[in-house]
């Protein structure tokens, strides 16, 4: 750990379909590798693997400009390296006293970034004291997390319901609405599309509220044309069906018997030009795809995730039912699914009227 830059040499790789810290790095640098296996033999999903790979890498690689290793880190240590992710200039940011007017922050990284990097610092720290439970955890804990739902906090079985602690490493997120398209906008966005398979990808977003994994996750088998029924694998593999629009299950069997290559691969949505052509598209390809058609189309909000948004926002406009309107995007939790109900501005306006009114009887 020597040299006047050493944590330049330490980077993220992959292997077999692992993520991996490789280079110069903290002398018990195995250990962080060793859980990053731990993580890929929990079935985690790839995209999560390589996000605990990248903020272990920044750990890592402060942890090397500190002159410190992972066994001795400290809570303090850990305080410090808070510290730094929110006082750090990234590169476009202004520095010093300047607060842009758009993020209200000096400089640093976003609040849900430094969470998510403390949530895998956390875990490493928590898995190394499954290891060994000798080692002392540096990872500060509150006493006891609030439970989920009601629901576990009584019953015959309420005494195996145990809080389980949560890590004090957490800066505040600003809770923001989510954020659809407007009609012109999803019109737009929608008339650029110039391929039946790039069609369906945002149908399954606007018309079923898939996320854009749960769009790539799809295989063959999972979509009933017939029956116009969609099986979708969603986050912490929990499954859920979802009824499929007839005019997306139209576009979904013209792809499949028009455009879609000749593959060995079940996924549905496959690479159609190029060398990779028939392979299952990634991620980084489905997000060139949304690049390139929101520069065509003109409009900047048109990520995929903007898409799903405003199919939330439909439904809670519709007056859907709460419990319906969470079965339908997949939330594990219901103020998730309430979020959309506060921001249709249809069904508050309706309500708004409706209190108007009976005040205006009453007097």
């Amino acid at each position: 750990m020597t040299g006047q830059q050493p944590a330049e040499g330490l980077q993220v790789v992959q292997r077999d379909g692992r993520w991996w810290l490789d280079g110069d790095g903290p002398a018990d640098l195995a250990v962080v590798n060793e859980f990053l296996g731990y993580v890929g033999d929990r079935g985690y999903s790839p995209r999560t693997e390589r996000a605990y790979a990248f903020d272990l890498l920044s750990f890592t690689r402060w942890l090397v400009d500190e002159h410190l290793s992972v066994g001795a880190v400290t809570t303090d240590a850990l305080l410090r390296f808070l510290t730094f992710c929110r006082s750090a200039v990234l590169p476009g940011q202004a520095g010093g006293n300047v607060v842009p007017l758009r993020t209200g922050r000096a400089a640093g990284y976003a609040p849900a970034t430094i969470n998510r990097r403390m949530a895998a610092i956390s875990g490493l720290f928590d898995f190394r004291a499954m290891r060994d439970p000798a080692l002392v955890n540096p990872v500060p804990r509150t006493s006891a997390a609030r439970r989920s739902s009601s629901a576990q906090q009584g019953g015959l079985l309420a005494h195996l319901d145990r809080p389980k602690s949560r890590s004090r490493l957490r800066v505040r997120e600003p809770r923001r609405l989510p954020r659809g398209l407007d009609r012109a906008e999803t019109a737009a966005l929608l008339g650029s599309f110039r391929t039946d398979r790039d069609r369906a990808i945002a149908g399954l977003m606007l018309f079923s509220g898939l996320r854009s994994a749960e769009v790539l996750g799809l295989a063959v088998r999972d979509v009933d044309i017939g029956r116009r029924w969609i099986r979708v694998l969603g986050k912490g593999d929990k499954e859920r069906r979802v009824p499929l629009d007839v005019d997306v299950a139209g576009l979904v069997q013209t792809y499949l018997f028009a455009e879609r290559p000749d593959s060995a691969s079940t996924a549905l949505f496959l690479v159609a030009r190029g060398s990779h052509r028939g392979q299952p598209l990634t991620p980084a390809g489905l997000r060139t795809v949304f690049r390139y058609h929101r520069t065509v189309a003109g409009v900047p909000a048109g990520h995929p995730h903007a898409l799903r948004h405003s199919f939330g926002t439909a439904l809670a406009e519709a007056g859907v039912d709460l419990a319906v309107l969470q079965a339908l995007m997949g939330h594990d939790r219901v103020d998730s699914s309430a979020a959309y109900i506060h921001l249709a501005p249809t069904h508050v306006r309706a309500s708004y009227d409706a209190a108007r009114a009976r005040q205006r009887a009453d007097r």
